[in-house]
């Protein structure tokens, strides 16, 4: 596998010279942006010049990120061209299935969209898929049940290891007003798009954790429907939200970045982390980005700087773990800028919360410059804070809807 990664930024541009001569059938384009770029679409329209029989995946962000830098108003891509792993890429628009302003279809239209996308990469030979959707529109746990009745269930029919699933949602910097994903190299609202990959070769590894602390009284799930959550303890559930954050419900739903809600039971000790992306005040309710199970007990989060970073550790270190299961033991001495260059590239797409990073501040590159630091030799960072994380949970293979964790995705060709 061939990779470089470059981005675009005002007023200078490009960071190369010229592009890197990758196009081919079996090169990717990972591509993160900030929201603007769907009104300003010259970058983009350069890079698909430069890049015509390449597949394109991309989404808009709360905030860029390129090796561990934080940027913004950018472009940030990656290219890889593979040398044995085949792709495929998927779409699926959510208005063209359904009408996005009735709450109950959305549910509908966000699980057929995962039914659809499935549909367009099921093969023997898939062994990864990595997606991005519309932060505002798509609810998450239903896209992947969608996703998952058909690929989870034809590994298990076919005896096969699990297809890795993983990916985000899209963000608009916390204006909670349109994203957008890449549809052949151009940006599309309300929308889902995906890559398959295909063949023996491909190595794709994951970690993901949060860092958030449980506050406040436990409230039960009285009224809900998917990710639509009326009631808390028979009480309108944006009351209570505004009660809880004081002065800070004033800017909901930016504000609700900073205080997720924890779901669990009260014997289980996982909790299922949700974060806010709108609110009704006619129904006095909250839309988060997954379902919200009725019964569920309920309590608020919120961070700091030391436990979000070492979130962020734990993340690496995940992803590193597999990683190394998958590829064989990494060199355990520090290699020298000769002996990095022979090492095969890895690249590592870090999808953040964007609560972390309102909660970070002007630390927040001390959480990328974490990952970056456990990641094996030779890894390239780059990735977007986002509405919403996809990919597994510790042992399980069965792809979950995350929020505000720090999800790594390492993405290697075994040319062996």
């Amino acid at each position: 596998m061939k990779l470089e990664t470059f981005f675009w930024k005002k007023p200078t541009g490009w960071s190369v010279k010229s592009f890197p001569p990758l196009d081919s059938n079996q090169t990717l384009v990972i591509v993160f942006g900030a929201v603007q770029f769907q009104d300003y679409l010259d970058p983009l329209m350069t890079l698909k010049n430069a890049y015509p029989h390449s597949h394109f995946i991309g989404c808009s962000t709360a905030g860029e990120i390129f090796g561990s830098t934080l940027i913004e108003d950018s472009l940030t891509v990656s290219v890889l061209q593979f040398q044995t792993t085949s792709l495929k890429t998927a779409f699926c628009s959510l208005q063209a299935i359904t009408s996005l302003s009735n709450p109950f279809q959305r549910q509908e239209s966000s699980y057929q969209a995962g039914y659809l996308i499935a549909q367009q990469l099921s093969d023997p030979q898939l062994k990864a898929v990595f997606i991005l959707g519309d932060g505002l529109q798509l609810n998450g746990s239903e896209f992947l049940r969608g996703l998952n009745s058909i690929l989870y269930e034809s590994s298990v029919l076919n005896s096969s290891e699990p297809i890795v699933i993983v990916g985000g949602l899209a963000a608009d910097h916390h204006q909670f007003k349109r994203t957008w994903v890449l549809h052949e190299s151009l940006p599309q609202n309300s929308a889902v798009s995906a890559v398959g990959f295909y063949g023996d070769d491909i190595a794709i590894s994951y970690g993901s954790q949060g860092g958030w602390t449980i506050f406040g009284p436990e409230r039960k799930v009285t009224y809900s429907h998917h990710n639509i959550l009326y009631e808390l303890d028979h009480k309108p559930a944006l009351q209570l939200y505004q009660e809880y954050l004081g002065k800070y419900a004033r800017n909901l739903p930016t504000s609700g970045l900073f205080f997720p809600l924890a779901l669990g039971t009260p014997l289980a000790r996982k909790r299922t982390v949700r974060s806010l992306t709108a609110f009704n005040e006619d129904t006095k309710s909250l839309v988060f980005t997954g379902d919200i199970p009725m019964g569920s007990i309920a309590q608020l989060m919120r961070g700091n700087y030391e436990r979000l970073v070492n979130g962020a550790l734990a993340a690496a270190l995940i992803t590193r773990n597999s990683h190394q299961r998958k590829m064989g033991e990494w060199e355990q001495q520090k290699l020298t800028p000769s002996e990095t260059m022979k090492v095969e590239p890895t690249l590592a797409i870090a999808i953040s919360g964007s609560g972390r990073r309102l909660v970070l501040g002007e630390r927040t590159e001390e959480e990328l410059e974490a990952t970056l630091d456990e990641l094996p030799p030779g890894t390239q960072q780059m990735g977007f804070y986002s509405y919403g994380e996809l990919a597994p949970s510790g042992v399980a293979s069965l792809c979950e809807l995350h929020n505000q964790t720090m999800t790594l995705i390492t993405i290697r060709e075994n040319s062996s």
